[in-house]
C-alpha cells in the first residue's frame, strides 16, 4: 500500500528482456535503504526490489504488467517517480494507493498557470464510473486531486514542490501515463454494479 506522495525520482539505467517479462535497473539514492523483496511504487506500479546495491536496485516485470501500464515502453534515462510502501506508524498523506494500475491514459494538454501547472488527460470509458470532481486520482504514482472533469478527461492542478520533486514536468501532449483511480471508489462501483443486476 502506498499513499502517492513520491519520496524520490529515479532514474532507469537498463532494461532487458529475460523469458519472464523484463528485467530493469533504476537508479536512486533511495537503493541503499531497500531491502531484498522490498515492495516499492515504479511511476505507481508496485514491484518488487530482487536486487539492490548503494546506487540502484533491480525489478522484475512481468508481461501482463508491461501490456497494462507504461512500464514496458520506458528505456534508459527515463525518469520514474519512487515511493516505497507506507508504514504503519507514519502519518498518512495522499490517498490510498494499492499500485495496481487501473488502465493507462494519454496526456492532452499541459499549460501553466502562474508557477503551477494544469495537466488535461484522456481515459478509457471503462474509468468513467470511477472518477468524480474533486476525488483521487494518481497519475504515475503521484495523489492528485482532479480538478475538472468533462466526458472522457480530467485534469490535475500541480503545485510547484511537485511540479519540481516528481517526473511530471517531463510531460508532453501524446504521452502516456498509468492512472489509478481511488480505491474507495472502486468498491462503491462495484457493490452498485452487484446489487443493481438483472
Amino acid at each position: 500500500m502506498f499513499t502517492g506522495l513520491i519520496e524520490a525520482v529515479g532514474t532507469i539505467a537498463r532494461v532487458e528482456a529475460v523469458d519472464s517479462g523484463y528485467r530493469m535497473r533504476i537508479e536512486t539514492p533511495l537503493a541503499g535503504e531497500l531491502q531484498l523483496g522490498e515492495s516499492v511504487s515504479v511511476n505507481g506500479v508496485c514491484l518488487t526490489v530482487t536486487a539492490a546495491d548503494d546506487a540502484g536496485w533491480q525489478a522484475d516485470i512481468g508481461p501482463e504488467t508491461a501490456r497494462v501500464t507504461t512500464l514496458g515502453s520506458l528505456r534508459p534515462g527515463h525518469s520514474v517517480n519512487l515511493e516505497r510502501a507506507m508504514r504503519a506508524d507514519s502519518r498518512f498523506g495522499g490517498h490510498f494507493v494499492q499500485g495496481h494500475v487501473d488502465a493507462t491514459g494519454t496526456v492532452r494538454d499541459v499549460r501553466d498557470d502562474g508557477d503551477s501547472h494544469w495537466i488535461a488527460v484522456e481515459f478509457a470509458e471503462a474509468l468513467a464510473p470511477l472518477l468524480i470532481p474533486k476525488g483521487s486520482v494518481a497519475l504515475d504514482g503521484v495523489s492528485l486531486t482532479v480538478a475538472a472533469l468533462a466526458g472522457m478527461q480530467f485534469e490535475v492542478m500541480i503545485i510547484p514542490f511537485t511540479w519540481i520533486h516528481t517526473s511530471l514536468a517531463g510531460l508532453r501532449p501524446g504521452i502516456q501515463v498509468n492512472l489509478e483511480c481511488d480505491m474507495v471508489g472502486k468498491y462503491v462501483a462495484r457493490a452498485a454494479q452487484w446489487y443493481t443486476r438483472s
